[in-house]
C-alpha cells in the first residue's frame, strides 16, 4: 500500500472524526412533549429558527412563527405543517428593528393567547453595514438585543403565568471572538464614534448573554428559567450581509466550506431545542450553552455589573424606564 494512499485515508478519517465530534456535535435526545403549550420562535422562516419551530411542532406545541417577512413565514409554516402533521402553526409579523412592530406583535399575542410557555429569541442580523433601525439604534444592537429585550419584557407577565416556562436567547461565540477587550461601550452603544461590522456583531451577541444573566436574577423564584447559547457555525442566510463587508467573507461563506465545515440548520438547532425542552436544565437559569451542554462564556459575559448597566440603559432606550 502506497504512502499517499495511507496518508489520504488518514486525512479522510481525521476529517470525518472532526466533523462528527467537533463540527456536528451532539443532538438533543429529550423526548419531552409540549402538548397544550405555546411556543414563539422569532426568525422562524429560515435556518435554525425554522428547524427549531419544526421540532417544537413535532412535540405537540402550538407554534407561533414571528417573522419580518410574512410571505416567507407562510411558506415555512406550510412546510412545517407538511413535515410534522401539525395544524397548530401560526404566523405573525414581527420586525425586531422597529420598537413599534415589537409592541404591535406583543399586544396581538397578549390579546389572542392565554399562555406562553417558551419564548425563543432566535432572529438576528450579522455584520451588516452601518445601518440604523427605525428608532435610530445601531442595527445589530437594535435587532439582536434591544428588540428581543423589549419583546421579552412585554411578555414577562404571561410567561410567569404559564410557569414552569423558559426563555431562550440565541447568542454566539462571536461574543468572545469579535468583541473588543473593553466590552460594550455604554457611552457609545450605537457605535457613532467608530463602527466595525464584526465588533458590533460581537457586542450584540455579548449583550444576549448579559441580558440572560440579568434576567435570570429577576426571575428567580418565579418558575421561569432563561438560557443563552451558541448554535455553532451553520449553513444559513445569516452570513449574507457579512459577504459584502469583508474581502475574505466569500472565502469562508460558500458552498464548499458549508458542505465540509459548517453544520446544517437541523444540526445547528439542537442546542436551542435542548435549552427549550431538556429536563436536565429545568432548574438551571442564566447559564450559557454550546454543543448541547453547559459552557463557559467569556469573562466579559460573566460581568454582573455590566449586565446590570446594560439592563438599565436598555430600559431607557426602549422606553420601559418608569
Amino acid at each position: 500500500m502506497s504512502f499517499w494512499l495511507i496518508f489520504g485515508g488518514v486525512i479522510v478519517v481525521g476529517y470525518l472524526l472532526l466533523r462528527r465530534f467537533a463540527i456536528v456535535g451532539k443532538s438533543c435526545t429529550s423526548k419531552a412533549r409540549l402538548d397544550g403549550k405555546t411556543v414563539i420562535v422569532t426568525g422562524a422562516n429560515t435556518g435554525i429558527g425554522k428547524e427549531t419551530a419544526k421540532d417544537m411542532a413535532r412535540r405537540g406545541a402550538r407554534v407561533i412563527l414571528a417573522c419580518r417577512d410574512t410571505s416567507k413565514a407562510d411558506k415555512a409554516a406550510q412546510e412545517i405543517r407538511q413535515d410534522t402533521g401539525s395544524t397548530n402553526i401560526v404566523v405573525h409579523k414581527l420586525n425586531l428593528a422597529s420598537l413599534q412592530s415589537v409592541r404591535d406583535f406583543s399586544q396581538k399575542i397578549l390579546d389572542e393567547e392565554n399562555r406562553l410557555d417558551i419564548l425563543i429569541n432566535n432572529a438576528g442580523i450579522m455584520m451588516c453595514p452601518q445601518w440604523e433601525t427605525e428608532d435610530g439604534f445601531e442595527m445589530q444592537m437594535g435587532t439582536n438585543h434591544l428588540g428581543p429585550f423589549l419583546l421579552t419584557n412585554l411578555f414577562l407577565d404571561l410567561i410567569k403565568k404559564s410557569a414552569p416556562s423558559r426563555i431562550v436567547n440565541v447568542s454566539s461565540t462571536a461574543h468572545s471572538l469579535f468583541t473588543p477587550a473593553g466590552g460594550i461601550d455604554f457611552d457609545d452603544i450605537n457605535c457613532k464614534k467608530s463602527y466595525d461590522p464584526m465588533a458590533a456583531y460581537g457586542k450584540s451577541k455579548l449583550a444576549n448573554i448579559l441580558f440572560t444573566r440579568a434576567l435570570a436574577k429577576r426571575l428567580k423564584g418565579t418558575g421561569v428559567t432563561t438560557y443563552s447559547l451558541h448554535p455553532g457555525s451553520i449553513q444559513t442566510d445569516l452570513q449574507r450581509t457579512a459577504a459584502d463587508q469583508y474581502f475574505w467573507a466569500p472565502l469562508l461563506f460558500n458552498k464548499f466550506t458549508y458542505a465540509f465545515f459548517f453544520k446544517t440548520p437541523t444540526q445547528g438547532a439542537q442546542t436551542s431545542i435542548f435549552c427549550a425542552v431538556d429536563e436536565s436544565v429545568a432548574n438551571s437559569s442564566g447559564k450559557y450553552y454550546d454543543a448541547v451542554a453547559e459552557a463557559q462564556p467569556s469573562k466579559l459575559a460573566q460581568d454582573d455589573n455590566a449586565a446590570m448597566r446594560l439592563w438599565e440603559i436598555s430600559e431607557e432606550m426602549v422606553g420601559l424606564k418608569k
